[in-house]
C-alpha cells in the first residue's frame, strides 16, 4: 500500500516513517511512502503558498493554487484505488474501523496536511474525504496523518509480523479494549502476576482474558 503526504514539513513524515516497524515495512516493500513537499508547488520566486483572508482576521491560509497542484500532482502518480484525504478538525472522526476498511479497499492514500490557519475553501474540492483524529487542534496535519499511515499500515498483513498480531488488539470489534497483559518478572515491587496466566490452562487463561477485556468508551463509526 501507498502514503502519499502533502507538507510544508517532510522531516516530520520521514524522521517517524524511517524508525522501527514502519521503516521496516519500507524495507520489506509491504508499504511505500512519498512525500511532497508543498513548497515545491508555491508561487513566484519565494514560493508563497499562504495569504491573510479576505475580510481579515489572524494567521494566514494556505492558497488554494499550490496545493491543488499538489493534489493533481500526487493523483497523476496514483497507484490504483486511491482516496485523497484532508487533515481537518472539521472532518469525520477516525477509527480503528476506519483503519481496517482502508487497509483493504485502497491501494493508496494521498494525505493532505494544513499549517497555519488552515485551507482556502476552494481546495476542499479537490479532495475525496476530510478526516479528524479528535476534538482538538494541531498545528499543523502532519501528526494526524502519521497516525492514521500506522494505524492502517499495520493491519497490511506481514507488518506486524504475527499473524494474529492485529486481530486480537484494542477496539479491533469496534467494542473492547484488550485485555492486561504481564510479562517478566512473576513479581515487581509487590506485585505478582495473577496465578492463571502461570497456570498453562489456555482455557481458563482464554476466560480470564475475556472477563479483563473492558468496554471502550465510545462506539465506532
Amino acid at each position: 500500500m501507498k502514503f502519499t503526504v502533502i507538507t510544508l514539513f517532510p522531516d516530520i513524515i520521514t524522521d517517524y516513517m524511517g524508525q522501527s516497524m514502519m521503516w521496516k515495512a519500507q524495507k520489506d516493500e509491504l508499504i511505500e511512502l512519498n512525500v511532497i513537499n508543498l513548497r515545491d508547488f508555491g508561487l513566484g520566486d519565494r514560493k508563497t503558498v499562504d495569504d491573510a483572508p479576505y475580510g481579515g482576521g489572524d494567521g494566514m491560509l494556505l492558497k488554494p493554487e499550490p496545493a491543488v497542484a499538489a493534489i493533481e500532482a500526487a493523483k497523476e502518480q496514483a497507484a490504483g484505488r486511491h482516496m485523497v484525504a484532508m487533515m481537518s478538525p472539521r472532518g469525520d472522526r477516525f477509527y480503528q474501523s476506519k483503519a481496517q476498511t482502508y487497509s483493504t479497499t485502497f491501494d493508496e492514500i494521498i494525505f493532505v496536511c494544513g499549517r497555519y490557519e488552515g485551507f482556502d475553501e476552494r481546495i476542499r474540492d479537490y479532495v475525496d474525504v476530510e478526516i479528524s483524529v479528535g476534538d482538538y487542534v494541531l498545528t499543523g496535519g502532519e501528526l494526524p496523518a502519521l497516525t492514521i499511515i500506522d494505524a492502517t499500515a499495520r493491519l497490511i498483513p506481514g507488518v506486524l509480523g504475527g499473524e494474529n498480531s492485529a486481530a486480537i488488539e484494542s477496539f479491533t470489534d469496534g467494542e473492547t479494549l484488550e485485555y492486561p497483559q504481564y510479562t517478566r518478572p512473576e513479581e515487581f515491587r509487590g506485585e505478582k502476576v495473577p496465578d492463571v496466566l502461570l497456570s498453562g490452562d489456555h482455557g481458563k487463561i482464554q476466560q480470564w482474558r475475556d472477563n479483563h477485556s473492558q468496554k471502550a468508551d465510545k462506539h465506532q463509526t
